[in-house]
């Protein structure tokens, strides 16, 4: 059992971020922590939402973990609110980085080829220095785009592009890069990066987008990789789960909401 900790935001109402990877984590057999980032009252989607940052709280906490020596065996980063956050976070994964700790980051930005709002290029830089010290990193097409400091590919790419955008990800420091929601040469895929090697998992677009997938890819990714997985196992393991997600969940209305993973476990 590997001890993970999870440093994202907190939704209340539905099934994202960190409420989507912890229970798929714990099922995978990981003894699960975390690191909150905001509470947040819904997903923005919504129109009108809450949130409230808990910058005060990791400067507070991370200190008296290193000085309780609190060790875990991985680290994974997504959504941060404030350049503070940022900084405090990169500089805990370095620290622990060096001391063996594996570092997941999913350099949540934006999508569709534009930063969400409240994102500049200030975060793109921030995400860059995370980037940096990661074991690997999972941005999807948009945010590999911003990485890479590249123009998005609106029609899509050829394979030459997506392993030229790979390689360009993994010059920032990382070690593996997986790049989800790409499309090369008409077909919707997830592209890989790993000891040198690329590699492309084609899939089929189904036709509801859920929020909170790219946290449930993740999760069974790095479950995988921490279970002994090589990288395109996992992906490949994770690709194929969402897309079972989805299509058990294609009745619900509400696609805000994410997919109700705890109901669906038997699918992992």
């Amino acid at each position: 059992m590997k001890q993970i900790l999870l440093v994202n935001d907190v939704v209340g109402y539905s099934h994202v971020g960190m409420v989507a990877m912890l229970p798929i984590l714990t099922h995978q057999g990981h003894a699960v922590f975390n690191l909150p980032t905001a509470l947040v009252s819904n997903t923005l989607d919504y129109g009108r939402f809450n949130t409230l940052e808990t910058t005060d709280y990791m400067r507070g906490t991370l200190p008296v973990w290193q000085e309780l020596g609190f060790r875990f065996d991985a680290i994974c980063t997504g959504l941060m609110f404030s350049e503070e956050q940022a900084r405090i976070v990169s500089d805990y994964c370095r620290k622990q980085h060096g001391q063996g700790t594996i570092i997941f980051v999913d350099p949540i930005m934006g999508d569709a080829g534009r930063l969400y709002n409240g994102m500049g290029q200030k975060q793109v830089e921030l995400m860059r220095d995370m980037v940096s010290v990661a074991d690997l990193t999972m941005p999807n097409l948009t945010e590999a785009c911003y990485l890479a400091g590249l123009p998005y590919p609106i029609k899509g790419t050829d394979d030459k592009g997506a392993q030229q955008l790979l390689d360009a990800v993994a010059r920032l420091g990382a070690k593996s890069v997986v790049i989800t929601s790409a499309m090369v040469n008409g077909q919707r895929c997830v592209l890989g990066l790993s000891d040198g090697l690329h590699f492309r998992i084609d899939y089929t677009e189904l036709p509801k987008a859920f929020h909170g997938t790219g946290d449930i890819f993740s999760a069974v990714l790095i479950g995988k990789l921490m279970n002994g997985c090589s990288l395109q196992e996992g992906t490949q393991a994770a690709v194929t789960v969402v897309s079972r997600l989805i299509e058990r969940n294609l009745d619900q209305q509400d696609t805000c909401l994410g997919i109700p993973v705890e109901q669906c476990m038997d699918l992992l």
